[in-house]
């Protein structure tokens, strides 16, 4: 399990980098990929880790707007970066990807929260995410 949890952590870091320069996460990942070929000491972005990506950037606009809606009194521009971006992976994982069980999704965006962000943020990133998954089944029926 350990390479999925690397691979979650990698795809993390480019929604995080994506979200600081302020462009397409799709143009990160391209990025991640062409500097690891061309690097032999950057390790290969690996295919779950692609999956995670291309999948979130699919659903990038339907996942804020479940932030917005069910982060009571915070709006997506003023949550520290790492959650944010956290939580966005998380979501995407936890409601699209049938493969990984709901409780692995969350721990593992919780542990995410534990190494990269403030002492707050695994509860409130374990929070947001039991929600989502109390509410998948309408969550991915009501999908625009």
């Amino acid at each position: 399990m350990a390479a999925r949890s690397n691979a979650r952590k990698r795809a993390f870091q480019i929604l995080f980098e994506a979200d600081q320069r302020g462009v397409p996460v799709r143009e990160v990942l391209a990025d991640w990929i062409r500097h690891a070929r061309s690097d032999d000491r950057q390790p290969p972005v690996n295919a779950f880790t692609m999956d995670l990506v291309e999948g979130y950037a699919d659903k990038v606009k339907r996942i804020d707007d479940l932030i917005v809606t069910y982060a009571v009194d915070w709006e997506l521009d003023r949550m520290p970066v790492a959650d944010r971006n956290i939580l966005r992976l998380g979501a995407y994982e936890l409601i699209w990807v049938d493969e990984t069980p709901d409780a692995v999704a969350i721990d593992e965006a919780v542990q995410l929260a534990k190494e990269f962000s403030t002492d707050d943020s695994p509860a409130f990133v374990n929070g947001l995410l039991g929600r989502f998954k109390d509410l998948k089944p309408n969550l991915r029926r009501s999908e625009s």
